[in-house]
This record gives structure tokens, sequence and C-alpha cells, in this order.
């Protein structure tokens, strides 16, 4: 074995329960529950995705056939790519008869969901807007340098660590486009990046979730797209290629994917936009009372900012601006007045974030005190109806019959979670 290979499999060991101490369920998405476990050969805390089998089989008949591997398979491919302090790493692969999965890093703070609604208003203030606003930033150019596009941008999606930072996770929906220009090399090492390429570029390391995939996007894509990032010193606006998947969270999504016109990475920008209204004044600006209504005001209502005229106010008009080729983008979004005067090289590092999550030992002190034992599988299988697909899914068609999508019901729940789901719903259609 080379050291490559061999530094390859200690950074992704394969996982199974024999290691792994189930301590709680700490929430659930379109196909997968993730759990907080105990890594005891290795003494750490990780949350751990887990997806079942019969549930991947079924939705991809339902949708498209491989589709579903294909999409498990993009995002640990893309997991195994990630080396930046804002994203999770790749812990580890699980592959049993019954389930798939992956561990990434822990983070005790829950979400920016959470944490906005644990204030007094409900609303984050405006300096504290402009960190996570910053970090939200710094990580989707990442990502669009590494040719990946978001396109699942929403408060639950975005972590709080243990130190205070962001850490962004749930790449089921992304998708990779032609990358703009090289990764940053700052925080995330340039040379671990290549390191990772280089180690899934190779053939004859073939993981469970490799084999799981094997009809699908291989990390090997993954490396090649990567490595297409050297070569390119185009600019987004330049970019012509496109995706057309209907995909997205409904009160998130952009007009283009509506429309069906075709779209790139200023779909993240939008989201982006979407997320800074959220947390300043506490709902979204296109929710109605149902999606076809929603997706009406997305494509023809403009945004009540109300209040003073403030830079954020108008960063988050020009962010929510309909025409994609009109909408602000990375450069003109680093130096928008909102964020005058930001170090954007140690952004970061900053050692005091405005809310490092409180009793962090204790939290898991306690569930590791737990000794009651989760049967993992038939948690899965519980809430996922056994894989019954038809059970779990509803379809909704618009009236001009211009868009289709097949939406995962998220209303099943199990009282033992720790924290809810979004109360929106994720859409996938190729």
């Amino acid at each position: 074995m080379s050291d490559e290979e061999d530094l390859h499999r200690r950074e992704i060991p394969h996982l199974s329960f024999n290691r792994l101490k189930v301590l709680s369920a700490l929430g659930r998405g379109a196909k997968g529950v993730v759990f907080l476990v105990k890594d005891e050969d290795r003494d750490e805390f990780l949350a751990l995705k887990v997806i079942s089998k019969a549930l991947i089989e079924k939705k991809g008949k339902a949708v498209a056939e491989g589709n579903e591997y294909r999409r498990v398979c993009f995002e640990q491919g893309v997991l195994s790519l990630l080396r930046h302090p804002l994203f999770p790493r790749l812990r580890g692969v699980l592959d049993t008869d019954k389930l798939v999965g992956y561990a990434i890093d822990y983070c005790p703070g829950r979400d920016l969901n959470v944490l906005r609604k644990r204030q007094s208003e409900k609303m984050f203030s405006d300096d504290i807007i402009r960190f996570y606003a910053a970090e939200l930033v710094i990580a989707l150019e990442y990502l669009h340098k590494l040719g990946i596009a978001y396109r699942d941008l929403k408060p639950e999606n975005v972590m709080v660590q243990e130190n205070g930072h962001i850490m962004m996770v749930d790449f089921d929906l992304s998708t990779k486009l032609s990358p703009r220009t090289t990764p940053a090399s700052s925080p995330c090492s340039s040379n671990s990046v290549a390191t990772s390429r280089n180690s899934l570029s190779s053939k004859k390391r073939p993981s469970p979730f490799h084999r799981l995939c094997n009809s699908g996007i291989s990390p090997e894509d993954l490396a090649s797209m990567n490595g297409h990032s050297e070569n390119s010193a185009r600019a987004e606006s330049d970019s012509t290629e496109k995706s057309n998947s209907f995909v997205g969270t409904e009160e998130y999504v952009a007009p283009e994917i509506i429309s069906g016109e075709g779209h790139n990475f200023a779909v993240d920008w939008w989201s982006l936009g979407v997320l800074l209204y959220e947390m300043l004044y506490g709902v979204t600006p296109f929710k109605g009372s149902n999606r076809k209504e929603t997706f009406y005001r997305i494509l023809t209502k403009t945004p009540d900012l109300n209040g003073e005229a403030t830079p954020l106010r108008d960063l988050i008009r020009k962010l929510l601006e309909k025409d994609p080729k009109q909408r602000i983008e990375l450069e003109e979004i680093k130096g928008h007045d909102f964020f005058r005067g930001m170090d954007w090289e140690s952004v970061v590092q900053i050692s005091r974030p405005p809310f490092i999550p409180e009793n962090v030992d204790n939290d898991i002190e306690g569930n590791n005190n737990n000794n009651t034992n989760i049967d993992v599988e038939s948690v899965v299988q519980g809430i996922f109806q056994n894989g019954d697909v038809e059970k779990n899914k509803k379809t909704d068609q618009k009236q001009s019959g211009d868009y289709a999508e097949i939406v995962n019901n998220k209303k099943v729940w199990n009282g033992a979670f720790n924290h809810h789901p979004t109360q929106t719903e994720n859409f996938l259609v190729f």
C-alpha cells in the first residue's frame, strides 16, 4: 500500500456499528436521518447520516433509474474534497446490508434557524448578520471555485461549530458545474485539497460508497472537476454552463430554477439574499399559503425591505434581483458597503464569534451516559416507512404545466429527536 493510499484510508475509515455508540437522533432530511454517535475507536463524537438502501432503490425507480444512487455517491464525493474550516470533513463511511451512511464533524451549536429563534425578537442585529454573511460568502466562494453549485442554502443547513464559526452541511442537492478559478489557499490548505484530489483519482481503492454507486457520479469525476479549476481564469459571470434540474427548498429557490431557464452559481447568491432577509426580519420574503403561491411570488413579487435605507437592505435587494445576469456576484458582494472595512482573510480566524455554544461538554456527556440502545435501522425504516416512497412523497403540478416537482413529506417525526426539521420541503427533479 502506498503512503498516499494509507493516508486516504486513515482519513476516511470504513465505519461499523461495532465501533460506534449511537447516542441520539439529531434530525432528518429528505432521505436520511442524522445521529449523534461516538466513535469509540477514536474517542470522538461525530454526526452520522444514515440512508436506507431500500428507500434509495424505491426513489430511484420512482424518479429516474440510478439518480438516487448518483446523488448519494455525489454527496460523499463532495465531502471527500472539502478542506476548509467552514465545511465538515468526511470522517468515515458506513455500508451494511440495509443502510449506507457517512460521518462528519459534529456541531453542538445546532443551526442558524435554531439560533435565530432563540433571540428575543427572533431576529439578528446587523453586526451579527455581517459576521455570518461574511462566512457564508467565503464558504460559497470556496465551493464555486471547486465547481460546486450548492443549491440548498437555508438556515437549517448552516450549523454552528463548537468555536462559534459556521459549518455548511448537506450536499444532497448540489451539482457540478465548470469551476471558475483556482480554490483559495488561505484557511483551507491547497496542498490538502490536492492530496484529496489525488487520493480520489486512484481507481485502486473503491470505498463502500463507490461500490454502491457504481452507476453514478464517481469520486474520479469530482477529482477531474477539481483539476479543471486549476486551468480556469474566467469569472462567474462568464459561465455558459447551466443546469436544468428543478431542485431546491421552496422558499429559498431562485426564480431561474422555477422558470426552467437553466441556472448556474448565481442561484446560491439568490438564496443568500433570502437567508439574510430572514435573519433581518424573522421571515422569508416570498412565502405564500402554498407552494404554487410561493413560486408565483418568487417570480413576480418585489421583496418588502421595510425600514430605513441601510447597506444591508441594499445588499439584500441586489441579491434578490430576479434576473441572474443582473444579480450581484462575488466581487461586488465582497466590495459592498455592508462589508466596508471587512478583513476577508481573517474572518474565519476570529476567536470570539457572536455566539459560542454553551455547556457543550455537559450536553454530550448527558447523551453519552444515556444507556438507551438506539436501533438505527428501526428508526430509519420507521420514519421512511420501510422505503415506501409512494407514501412519503407528493406531486404538485403548476396549472400551466411548465414545472413539476417530487417532494418528500417531512411531517413524519420522532419525538426523541433533539430538534425539528425545516418547515419547508426539498424537491428534486432531473
